[in-house]
């Protein structure tokens, strides 16, 4: 598993401390691994044990033994299907510490391919950046609209400057996807499976309903294939607010809501964009009418506030409104808009802050250079500024 390896060596070069892996098989049994599991040798020091879980309850129920006879050995257990692994077991308190991996965000990107000039100018100051800059983070940006985060993608494509390989390999991973899903089919069905998450790319940055996720399956197995995506973190639920105020999940709107994918490559191998018409566009908030932006966008924010995204909805009769995304940030709600041009009306943006004065300032996330409007409490912020804003 990529990630899996990813996440050891670089454990491995933060702590200095010697590794190996172990692998689980799904009959039980457990064995220290040798090539190409054996990552690095032990430094004679404290050790660390990696552990490829996959669906083997009884390897984590051993880890809970291993602790004791070994506590100089720190362990890092991995998994697609971890989530249900850990449904049918139990942990003392105090013995786990959960860590959720992400595909690399634009700036990772941005690093990965060694521009360092450019990554120090993104995650410095936005009103600082000059027109040249500006429309190199725009182009780099298109590229991440189509490559993702996914490292085999992204390290493919610094390697090979090819969209079509790094396609393949997108391609080789939603197989990989569909494979697992044959393990969740117990739960609601491969193909109802297959349709929810073909479904949900498709529909990025759109309200949906249980009911018109999939054909030829009753309302409660699509349900449960959308919650079980959500669950393996191939999708993420973006829950519709009432009221932008904290805290935020306690004024959810139980049947209004969105969601995400995993990655923005992914989705748009996954909902079969056109690339050679779409990546014609000059301004990335038309491409796939703004879908791929949200979806960014929803990602970017996902990993730097590391909490639930929400949106706010307004169903009120000839005043409906709706504001993309609520940033929730030092005890503080911002309503962010990913919109298409500095000029735009932003009428549910404008709507909100009027309503709810606790709310200091909007965000627009555009196309264009850095801005203020302060007598309208609202910043116009490049969107590849979208993982900065907590910053």
């Amino acid at each position: 598993d990529q990630g899996f390896m990813i996440v050891a060596n670089s454990i491995h070069r933060r702590s200095k401390i010697g590794a190996r892996a172990l692998l689980a098989s799904r009959s039980g049994h457990a064995q220290v691994g040798h090539a190409p599991f054996n990552i690095f040798p032990s430094t004679g020091e404290a050790e660390q044990c990696n552990l490829y879980v996959q669906t083997c309850p009884r390897a984590l129920i051993a880890l809970r033994y291993l602790y004791e006879e070994m506590p100089q050995l720190h362990v890092i257990a991995a998994g697609s299907l971890l989530e249900f692994a850990m449904e049918e077991i139990s942990f003392a308190v105090g013995r786990v510490r959960f860590l959720n991996m992400y595909p690399l965000t634009f700036a990772e990107f941005i690093r990965a391919g060694g521009n360092e000039p450019l990554f120090e100018a993104l995650v410095g100051p936005p009103s600082n950046l000059g027109e040249v800059t500006h429309e190199q983070l725009l182009r780099e940006l298109k590229n991440y609209f189509f490559v993702g985060g996914m490292p085999e993608a992204v390290r493919t494509w610094y390697e090979t400057a090819s969209m079509l390989k790094a396609f393949e390999v997108q391609s080789e991973i939603l197989d990989a996807y569909r494979q697992d899903f044959s393990k969740y089919a117990a739960r609601a069905g491969k193909g109802c499976l297959n349709q929810v998450s073909a479904s949900c790319a498709a529909r990025v940055g759109e309200q949906i309903s249980y009911s018109g996720l999939a054909t030829g399956f009753s309302n409660p197995t699509m349900h449960k294939a959308f919650d079980l995506l959500c669950q393996a973190q191939v999708l993420h639920k973006i829950a519709a607010l009432k009221s932008p105020m904290l805290p935020l999940g306690s004024h959810l709107s139980a049947k209004r809501f969105k969601a995400s994918l995993i990655d923005v490559g992914l989705m748009q191998r996954l909902a079969q964009l056109p690339v050679d018409v779409e990546i014609r566009h000059e301004d990335l908030l038309a491409i796939y009418r703004g879908k791929l932006a949200e979806q960014f966008v929803a990602r970017e924010l996902l990993v730097i506030q590391n909490r639930d995204l929400y949106y706010w909805s307004r169903d009120a009769r000839n005043s409906a409104a709706e504001v993309d995304y609520l940033l929730q940030r030092d005890g503080t709600v911002y309503p962010l808009d990913v919109k298409s041009g500095h000029g735009g009306s932003l009428r549910s943006l404008h709507l909100l802050l009027t309503t709810y004065v606790e709310c200091p300032q909007g965000i627009a996330l555009y196309s264009g250079r850095y801005g203020e409007r302060p007598e309208q409490k609202i910043r116009f912020v490049p969107l590849y500024f979208s993982g900065s804003l907590c910053a």
